[in-house]
């Protein structure tokens, strides 16, 4: 941001996200990996600002790297069958001191409160406990997991009773048995089940890239469960320690997903302020695997005015557009069609008929920061569509500035002497507006 505009545009864009995420639940996991990053202080700060409007935040750690450091300085290897570590009696004692000091290590880093620091009046709690109870995985082809355990209940109502008194819940990969032993687990697993469990409206996991990234290299903001499959293949065929933690990451998230978790986020926890560009702006940081739409595009209703005269104002300043009165707008809400995402309308255009045979396109307008996304090419098909439905073959659109977008689509340029006569008579000199027309067949 460059100036003082910049600023207080982008704050008043993120209040819709604010009111948004009000008092949702979400369960964020820091895998082991991303606790040893160098920018986990940051990361810690934007949780505790996600705590301090108004989230309700649920934090699972993991320590995977750091426990096979450990074994590795005592000179043993990890042992690892069906992707699962094997605990043995002296291993799960190194992964308890290992967990506790990190548990500590991120209860300390949440605890600051340095004048000139983003936790400076806070007055953030976490708290800990045994939420997780577990137990033992096993024996498998032969092979004895020892104290490698999976979960077998998590304390729901204790959790949501801390959430509910401004507490932010932490966990790690330790459960506990209803027979005092304790078992080392999955965090992915941990955040997976505790974000079923409590029916959390995001389940947020921290990668090493920016995203899931296709095979140029672009980043795929949003994924289909058809697509986090392939790649969690893809990644997990894959022996560096980055591909195998994102294959994991889209494993949890596609288990999120079936079980009807509302959205799965996967962002870097190695960039800086990731998880306020997904969560606070309209394009986002990070890749999304969502149980519902990405974005949808509807009939408008009265609510959505508000949005519309944002999106248009820009364009009527200009002089792209006619300019249009609230009142105006409320009154011909049904003409328009809005695509939405995110709870954000993000364009729009609208139809209207000029004749029993001809309708008019009008007050196409896509957010800038979503211009290029094919937004008004799925607008402009759907509005053809309900066109045709309504018995128009003739459709019409007056612009000064934008003629070659509607010509690359099917348009014609005609004289004004063209337009049903009664639009004729409305056709404002001054503007000289191209007009032109497509057939509909």
């Amino acid at each position: 941001m460059n100036d003082k505009a910049d600023i207080i545009r982008w704050f008043r864009a993120s209040s819709a996200y604010i009111n948004a995420h009000r008092n949702k639940i979400f369960v964020v996991l820091l895998t082991g990996e991303a606790l040893s990053d160098k920018n986990l202080p940051n990361i810690v700060f934007d949780l505790s600002l996600l705590h301090s409007l108004g989230v309700k935040l649920v934090l699972v750690h993991g320590a995977r790297p750091q426990i096979s450091a450990a074994l590795r300085e005592k000179g043993h290897e990890s042992q690892y069958h069906r992707n699962l570590r094997i605990t043995t009696p002296d291993v799960i004692e190194l992964v308890k001191e290992r967990v506790g000091a990190l548990s500590v290590t991120l209860k300390s880093l949440f605890s600051m409160g340095m004048y000139n620091s983003p936790m400076h009046g806070a007055d953030l709690r976490l708290c800990r406990g045994n939420f997780i109870t577990a137990k033992p995985v096993g024996v498998h082809d032969g092979i004895d997991f020892h104290y490698t355990g999976e979960i077998r209940k998590i304390q729901v109502e204790a959790i949501r009773q801390q959430l509910e008194n401004g507490n932010v819940v932490m966990l790690s990969n330790l459960g506990y048995s209803l027979s005092g032993e304790v078992f080392n687990l999955s965090a992915e697993r941990v955040a997976t089940e505790t974000a079923i469990a409590l029916a959390a409206d995001k389940l947020i996991l921290m990668i090493p890239d920016e995203g899931v990234r296709d095979g140029s290299g672009e980043l795929l903001l949003s994924l289909s469960h058809e697509d986090a499959a392939t790649y969690a293949e893809e990644f997990a065929a894959r022996s560096d320690s980055d591909s195998q933690s994102i294959a994991q990451a889209l494993q949890a998230a596609l288990l999120a997903y079936r079980s009807k978790v509302h959205r799965c986020h996967l962002i870097s926890y190695r960039e800086d302020g990731a998880l306020l560009r997904e969560l606070f702006t309209r394009r986002g940081n990070g890749s999304l695997l969502s149980n519902d739409n990405f974005d949808r595009l509807r009939v408008a209703q009265i609510e959505d005015v508000a949005g519309i005269l944002a999106l248009i104002k820009p364009l009527e300043t200009d002089g792209t557009l006619v300019q249009r009165s609230r009142e105006l707008l409320e009154n011909e809400i049904g003409n328009f069609l809005v695509i939405e995402l995110e709870d954000t309308i993000v364009a729009c255009a609208a139809l209207y008929p000029i004749s029993d045979s001809s309708g008019e396109l009008a007050c196409i307008a896509i957010d800038p920061q979503h211009q290029g996304a094919g937004f008004g090419d799925r607008l402009l098909l759907e509005l053809e569509a309900r066109a045709r439905e309504k018995g128009l073959s003739s459709l019409f659109v007056l612009t000064t500035v934008t003629a070659h977008w509607f010509l690359e689509r099917g348009f014609e340029t005609v004289a004004m002497e063209q337009l049903p006569e009664r639009r004729q008579r409305l056709y404002n000199m001054q503007r000289k507006s191209k007009v032109l027309r497509k057939r509909l067949g």
